[in-house]
């Protein structure tokens, strides 16, 4: 793992929910769990993970993990709840520390197959968000051109945030969709190249766009896995390009 840009191990609490992120979004099949309506996993199931276990790591832990994690990674919920009605997720305040008594999902960001009915919200003409903007890099870009747009790679989704996460400026001064609402998740900080979705017109042309609990809009493509870039409004680069693709 990477030492945080120090060379040194990586602390804990953040060993720990890299390796729950990669149980609950990619790993749960291989180590034969199979993950529940909306994506969840029983917290007793996860403990006994031979590479949770390995970590030693304990209940208490996970519960941080859920509570700490600054882009809300994970939901955590009663057993006794319905998966499917989302309204106890991240709602902590039940005493048992059963592990049996508790669900966890990762929100977002799976490569295994989960039903989006049961883990994400639809986005419709009723719910658009103002701003879907996807965060890629230079290295990336000639080769988002040259398919056409946007694909899930190794993931489910394509990925795009609902603003601009601090310190970040659409190089469009005066475009009231860039104003920043607190940014949590959906983007690198890294990305140099910024690319904006039209989301009415998406959803006009059919793409199935979806939001997750955390707040990150994800979308499974076209009928060929596919974000096409006709359907972006704006393509910006950070690094003093400017404007490097406007209305598709």
């Amino acid at each position: 793992g990477r030492g945080g840009g120090r060379g040194g191990p990586l602390p804990r609490n953040v060993q720990v929910s890299k390796k729950l992120s990669w149980l609950l979004r990619h790993g749960a099949a291989e180590e034969g769990l199979q993950l529940g309506p909306g994506g969840y996993l029983s917290v007793q199931d996860v403990l006994g993970n031979r590479k949770i276990r390995s970590m030693k790591v304990t209940f208490d832990e996970i519960r941080e993990a859920v509570e700490d994690n600054e882009k809300q990674r994970f939901s955590m919920i009663p057993a006794a709840s319905d998966p499917s009605k989302d309204d106890a997720a991240n709602e902590l305040d039940i005493t048992s520390t059963k592990p049996s008594d508790w669900l966890i999902r990762a929100n977002q960001g799976h490569s295994m197959k989960v039903e989006a009915e049961g883990l994400l919200q639809p986005i419709t003409s009723e719910n658009t968000p103002t701003t879907a903007v996807h965060g890629t890099t230079h290295a990336a870009w000639p080769l988002i051109v040259a398919s056409g747009g946007l694909k899930p790679m190794n993931r489910n989704h394509v990925h795009f945030a609902a603003g601009l996460p601090d310190g970040f400026k659409s190089v469009v001064d005066g475009d009231a969709d860039t104003v920043a609402a607190p940014v949590i998740s959906g983007m690198r900080k890294s990305s140099t190249v910024l690319m904006f979705l039209d989301v009415p017109k998406a959803l006009n042309a059919g793409l199935k766009l979806w939001l997750s609990k955390n707040g990150v809009i994800l979308s499974e493509g076209d009928v060929g896995g596919l974000v096409p870039l006709t359907l972006f409004k704006r393509v910006e680069d950070r690094t003093g390009e400017g404007v490097l693709l406007q209305d598709g």
